[in-house]
């Protein structure tokens, strides 16, 4: 784990002990610090062990604390805790600021800092395994991998590369990256965010913590994103989708959302000091991310591919695009009342099976362009799909959805879906 004497003789509090709030406890505990924590479940109470004090942080006083330690999943603009923690004018953070506050303890190293709506986890990982394919140390962390302070630090010259949400952003305050990359920027977790500009200005803030040496690699393929690039007043790559050109070398990077991701990718790998034929060789050896876009099983000549990691439209769109014969599902907790953004996808769809919450929905939207079955469930949806399409077509889960109505998340949704397919 990452232990720093940062931490050493501090005073925590921390709010939430599931993964990575375990490893922050463990971290902290380890290097020094006292930890107050609660978490509102008894079993993940009972996992902190006996050098921590449990004590509901609701019903105790904040001053004093040098820190409240919250997961990105508490969401801070309306949850009491944060009135009661800035009433007591204790700072608010996340690990991802614990392991920024960790950093001078460790070997010299370099941290690549991913956010965007949709591509960040692509391209986390691909970014991760072109350092590794190169014979760099590398490290995920962030909201992709283990938890980032229970990892064994890197050695001197290592690559932290962290996939940051917005929610990630918002509990940092000096993470400053010495390669900070967005994909891009749609509407999404607005119920966290006073409207849309609030959701952008939590990523802005990124590129805000960088020092004027540091990198910014913007992917310029939408307003909002060219908006942040714009102001910019450090060193600034700017990289679009349409820089790929080929893209059939790569198996498992097909379609234009993956160009993009690629762009990003190899700036940052060539930003690294990495040789094109190690960029080129990562490429065409990256395993792909199970739940985006994974190619699950061919019967029958029908490819099954498993994109439940595409919660929104805008996430859903690409998916559309890469395949010209599609069956596709879709449906759960709508995040939108519009489709707007596959529609000019949708003439590779043959028909739609709409299961879950906004099945009513997106019969609504999708009736007048192609066939939509009402399927309800998952499994129903594989098996009405599976009994028509044809060699050479594609059953695809990309719900546009949140999963919470049918799933305890999207990875419980792709695994269900594969298991229904795997039944077939």
């Amino acid at each position: 784990m990452i232990v720093s004497d940062a931490f050493r003789g501090k005073n925590y509090a921390v709010l939430g002990l599931a993964r990575s709030g375990l490893a922050t406890v463990r971290a902290l505990i380890a290097s020094g610090a006292k930890v107050t924590a609660w978490d509102s479940n008894e079993a993940a109470r009972a996992d902190v062990g006996t050098d921590v004090t449990l004590a509901d942080l609701m019903e105790i006083d904040l001053a004093g604390f040098d820190a409240l330690v919250v997961s990105p999943g508490v969401p801070i603009n309306r949850h009491p805790i944060a009135d009661k923690a800035r009433a007591a004018h204790v700072p608010i953070i996340g690990d991802i600021e614990l392991f920024a506050e960790a950093r001078a303890s460790l070997p010299p190293h370099i941290v690549v800092g991913i956010t965007g709506t949709n591509g960040k986890s692509t391209t986390t990982a691909l970014i991760h395994h072109l350092c590794v394919t190169a014979g760099r140390a590398a490290m995920l962390g962030g909201n992709i991998g283990l938890p980032i302070l229970g990892q064994t630090p890197l050695p001197a010259g290592g690559v932290y590369v962290l996939e940051l949400s917005s929610y990630q952003i918002d509990l940092s305050h000096s993470l400053a990256c010495d390669i900070s990359v967005l994909t891009n920027i749609t509407p999404d977790h607005l119920d966290r965010y006073d409207g849309f500009a609030g959701y952008c200005a939590s990523k802005q803030r990124l590129f805000n913590f960088q020092h004027v040496d540091q990198l910014a690699i913007i992917a310029c393929d939408d307003d909002p994103s060219r908006m942040i690039a714009s102001r910019i007043n450090h060193r600034l790559i700017r990289v679009h989708a349409a820089d790929i050109h080929d893209q059939s070398r790569w198996p498992t990077l097909q379609g234009p959302h993956n160009a993009q991701n690629v762009a990003i990718a190899i700036k940052v790998a060539q930003a690294l000091g990495i040789d094109d034929a190690m960029i080129e060789q990562g490429l065409a050896t990256y395993p792909g991310l199970p739940h985006r876009m994974q190619r699950v099983k061919e019967r029958a000549g029908v490819l099954y591919v498993n994109d439940s990691k595409a919660t929104n439209p805008d996430s859903t769109a690409p998916a559309l695009g890469a395949y010209p014969a599609i069956h596709w599902i879709l449906g759960g907790v709508a995040k939108t009342d519009s489709l707007h953004a596959c529609e000019r996808w949708f003439g590779n769809v043959r028909a739609a099976y709409v299961i879950g919450e906004a099945a009513p929905l997106f019969e609504k939207l999708l009736s007048p362009f192609m066939s939509v079955t009402v399927s309800g469930t998952l499994e129903q949806a594989v098996r009405d799909a599976a009994a028509v399409a044809v060699a050479g077509e594609t059953v695809l889960l990309s719900p546009a959805c949140a999963s919470f109505d049918q799933f305890r998340d999207f990875e419980a949704r792709g695994d269900a879906f594969v298991a229904a397919v795997e039944s077939l």
